[in-house]
């Protein structure tokens, strides 16, 4: 898996970003462009807003998470199309688009600049402690999937 940490990966990634448009479609799902990339930002939002910090998953609800979601979004297999979203990462209003874009532009550089070794046992919303490496797959791995399903 592609390293979201490293500079030319985040540059990449925002280069497929940059290269959507208000009008771009996506090959499956239901989201439109800006409701997808509010949708990426929520696992961003969880980490640098406090608002989102004030809402982690505990007792039986974190332990499910923990046992049966956090290989499937921590590991290196990919999402299959149209999979299930946790409830929290549902975005059904309309969005702006390039406050969208530049929202989520701005949570991947600053992730970058923070750097793996600050995502290293970093405790995550919903799974607990994390490696970076486990933090990388999850960051990259839901980029991918969802320019993919837009074509960038």
């Amino acid at each position: 898996m592609k390293n979201i940490f490293e500079k030319a990966v985040t540059d990449e990634v925002i280069q497929r970003i940059e290269n959507l448009t208000t009008d771009t479609q996506p090959n499956w799902g239901k989201m439109n462009v800006g409701q997808m990339l509010a949708h990426c930002s929520v696992t961003y939002d969880y980490i640098y807003d406090p608002q989102h910090q004030a809402t982690k998953a505990k007792g039986l609800k974190k332990f499910l998470l923990k046992t049966l979601i956090k290989k499937g979004v921590c590991g290196e297999k990919p999402y299959p199309k149209n999979g299930r979203t946790a409830p929290q990462f549902l975005i059904t209003d309309e969005k702006d688009f390039e406050k969208e874009k530049s929202k989520l532009i701005g949570y991947i550089k600053q992730t970058q600049a923070e750097g793996a070794d600050s995502f290293e046992g970093k405790e995550s919303h919903s799974f607990g402690v994390l490696t970076k490496v486990e933090w990388n797959n999850m960051f990259y791995k839901h980029l991918d999937h969802h320019l993919t399903q837009f074509g960038v």
